[in-house]
């Protein structure tokens, strides 16, 4: 009877049991989890039943044993080892094995073996690619049933696995487990490298590979390599362009949960990281540790082509494309290329005209985030960047930058056509359209054309009669900034 190939049929909930997605969702796990949530509960003095089937819970031992009776007629067939129940023998015999270790399904392509036969099908996809099991919503395949389901929920919203301590709700039983071993002190899993602790195996394998810096898990489609394969599949998104998780709010889309999460702060308004240095809020711990760094100078982040220090690790990886000179993201109006996905998403709203981003105070719009928190402090007088030469103190890093060099006489930047060198880019990009004659920034009324956006704007206001500089003495106005100096020789 034992070697008979049965049908997996063991009682749950849900055919579609999560439980199954990950190897570590082993009974003996979830038996020391419920074990360690019993003991918590009552030191809280509130003792909970739980369905040893169905994982449910009840507050009174004899409502659990009413609900148990249930399962019985249902699932006849018991382990005598751990009193588990099934609907069939042969599921019953699966589960044994389990206790024993017997695996007699071998995979003839790598040797793994298996419990079940079932189990032996599954893993054949991996080796098949075979994805039979399709998302209507999205379109994205799965091997198992089961990773189909728990994927679903990203689309529904739906969480139905709850952490009794604390809460918090999850997608799959497996992610529940993991959660839960934070609120267990116990941390058996030791890296001899470093010392630092873990609350379960899988864990502790990524974090060595920090140490090692080993990343198996490569993409296809530009070669670079990630820790995990949540990391390769959130990175793959960067080029299908899938943004699977959607705001209710705003229906703007991300390509992983985590960035939704941060933007959802935007719309609650709730920023509870705060710099006990300057006050300045953030949505997010990993962004108030790398505004510290603006206070402190520390810069842990080093190229090793220039031996030039950053204060994150994002910024080093754009400071290195400039090294490579790999542009590999490219806009499909005029051509151009850029080091990250970012910084096209930012100039492809030059050719749309999108400016998503106000200011609360002045109401101006800016077509990239970074602009708008530079823009900010114009109205705040706040200048958080400053010259240890001469003290002088700017709104922005880059500002800093090329000011510095102007103590070093540095000019990294040079034409190509006539070798004249600058301090910035900028400069050496509105230089080199004297030499091309290019005119980018067109008026749309007019249709004049200027080398500089500074000159069209300008220019734009002899259309619109603005006037926004002021003389105190007469209040008289101006459209430029120096047209309001030249006047103001009049008085003195």
């Amino acid at each position: 009877m034992e070697g008979v190939n049965c049908l997996d049929t063991s009682y749950t909930n849900d055919f579609n049991d999560p439980d199954r997605v990950t190897k570590a969702d082993t009974d003996e796990e979830l038996l020391h989890v419920e074990t360690l949530t019993k003991q918590r509960s009552l030191q809280g003095n509130i003792t909970k039943h739980r369905c040893e089937i169905c994982k449910k819970i009840f507050s009174s031992e004899h409502e659990c044993f009413v609900h148990k009776e249930k399962h019985n007629k249902e699932t006849p067939f018991q382990c005598k080892i751990c009193g588990k129940y099934f609907v069939s023998n042969c599921n019953l015999i699966n589960h044994r094995r389990r206790h024993s270790g017997q695996k007699p399904f071998f995979c003839r392509i790598c040797g793994k073996s298996f419990v079940s036969s079932s189990d032996l099908t599954k893993h054949k996809r991996i080796h098949t690619g075979e994805k039979p099991y399709n998302c209507k919503i999205c379109g994205k395949s799965f091997i198992q049933s089961s990773h189909l389901a728990v994927h679903k929920r990203i689309h529904t919203g739906q969480r139905q696995f709850s952490c009794e301590m604390c809460g918090k709700s999850f997608v799959s039983n497996s992610n529940l487990y993991r959660h839960k071993m934070m609120h267990v002190t116990e941390t058996p899993f030791r890296c001899e490298m470093c010392g630092k602790s873990f609350s379960d195996n899988s864990t502790l394998v990524i974090h060595k590979r920090s140490h090692t810096g080993e990343k198996p898990f490569h993409c296809e489609t530009c070669g670079k390599s990630f820790i995990t394969n949540g990391h390769l599949t959130s990175h793959r998104r960067v080029h299908t362009g899938e943004k699977p998780f959607r705001c209710e709010t705003c229906g703007k889309s991300f390509t992983t949960n985590n960035n939704l999460k941060t933007h959802k702060i935007i719309h609650s308004g709730e920023k509870s990281f705060h710099c006990d240095i300057c006050g300045k809020s953030f949505i997010n711990n990993s962004n108030l540790i790398i505004h510290k760094r603006s206070h402190t100078g520390e810069r842990p982040f080093c190229c090793d082509v220039c031996h030039k220090a950053f204060v994150s690790n994002s910024v080093l990886n754009k400071h290195k494309l400039l090294h490579s000179g790999q542009k590999p993201f490219h806009c499909k109006i005029c051509g151009k290329s850029f080091c990250d996905i970012y910084s096209l998403g930012s100039h492809q709203r030059v050719h749309t005209g999108e400016k998503p981003y106000q200011c609360d105070i002045c109401g101006k719009s800016f077509s990239d985030g970074s602009n708008l928190v530079v823009h900010r402090r114009l109205h705040t007088g706040e200048k958080p960047f400053f010259c240890e030469t001469c003290g002088k103190s700017f709104t922005d890093n880059s500002n800093l930058v090329t000011h510095i060099r102007s103590h070093t006489g540095e000019k990294p930047f040079n034409c190509e056509t006539c070798g004249r060198s600058f301090v910035s880019n900028g400069d050496l990009t509105k230089h080199v359209r004297t030499h091309t004659g290019e005119k980018p920034f067109h008026c749309r009324i007019c249709g004049k054309s200027f080398v500089r956006n500074s000159g069209l704007v300008i220019h734009n206001r002899r259309h619109t009669g603005e006037k926004p500089f002021h003389c105190e003495l007469c209040e008289k106005s101006f459209v430029h900034n120096s047209y309001l100096n030249r006047h103001k020789q009049i008085h003195s």
